[in-house]
């Protein structure tokens, strides 16, 4: 199934975002330093039944670039910016990590704009701080740089070596290719979507959400062993744990996702 692509003027520039399928709106949610490329399989997983669009933040992919550190609101202003643009008035949200994050801003912000709430691998921990311990871990060697703090491309043996808790369980070159251009068109500018995450008080917003919610997390995720304080703050939640699954879910389990997702997203709220 093709892959529409376009433009969308908001108060932050241009927000790029990929488009395929008909019927009930759903909107897809990258992981930081990603972009919606990364969200291709799962686009054409889900296309068949529903009209799905994956749009890149500011400063991440195909998105203009933005000179200061953005919140969440902003992400949902510009994922609303969007949904207007394209004419959906009301949408399930679905995102993976800090799409995750984002996924809750809106369902919490905009209540009457969200139908239903996917959260794949939900970088939640009820240890305060966490998150910002998480960023700092990452910038210690796992996501190498130049001297002026631009980006370097890494390989599949340091990812194996170095990092192999925020890569898929079988990683594939064509994965390793969309994530380091991903980071190359994020540039310096790719520790905003990570920062706005540690900003951001997850604990009240899943204690927030109103919305029929899914949960599926990897088997081999880093916060799997948190289900049981995410079960206690989500009202109204179905769960999952993906045997054999790690981060970057919505790219390798794409189709399991999508069958997973399918039932939840089509059956009637009530």
């Amino acid at each position: 199934m093709d892959i529409e692509r376009g433009l969308v003027r908001t108060d932050l520039g241009h927000i790029h975002y990929r488009a395929a399928g008909i019927g009930a709106p759903v909107m897809l949610f990258h992981i930081n330093q990603q972009s919606s490329a990364l969200m291709r399989e799962l686009i054409q997983a889900l296309a068949p039944d529903f009209r799905v669009v994956a749009m890149d933040y500011p400063s991440h992919g195909h998105s203009d670039p933005i000179d200061f550190q953005p919140s969440f609101a902003d992400y949902t202003a510009c994922a609303i910016a969007v949904m207007d643009a394209l004419g959906i008035q009301k949408a399930s949200v679905m995102g993976e990590a800090v799409g995750a994050g984002v996924s809750v801003a809106i369902a919490n912000t905009h209540p009457d704009r969200v139908e239903k709430v996917v959260l794949i691998n939900c970088p939640f921990s009820p240890e305060r701080g966490r998150t910002a311990v998480h960023v700092t871990e990452l910038q210690s060697g796992l996501r190498p740089e130049d001297a002026s703090g631009f980006p370097l491309t890494r390989d599949l043996a340091f990812l194996r070596d170095r990092d192999p808790g925020h890569s898929p369980m079988y990683p594939t070159q064509d994965w390793m290719d969309r994530i380091n251009t991903a980071q190359i068109e994020a540039g310096r500018n790719r520790w905003q979507a990570v920062t706005a995450l540690a900003n951001f008080d997850m604990n009240d917003g899943l204690t927030r959400l109103a919305q029929p919610t899914l949960l599926l997390l990897g088997e081999h995720f880093h916060y799997v062993k948190h289900i049981e304080d995410m079960r206690a703050r989500i009202r109204n939640l179905r769960d999952a744990v993906l045997p054999n699954g790690r981060f970057c879910m919505s790219w390798e389990r794409a189709t399991e996702i999508a069958e997973i997702a399918r039932p939840f997203l089509l059956e009637p709220s009530t």
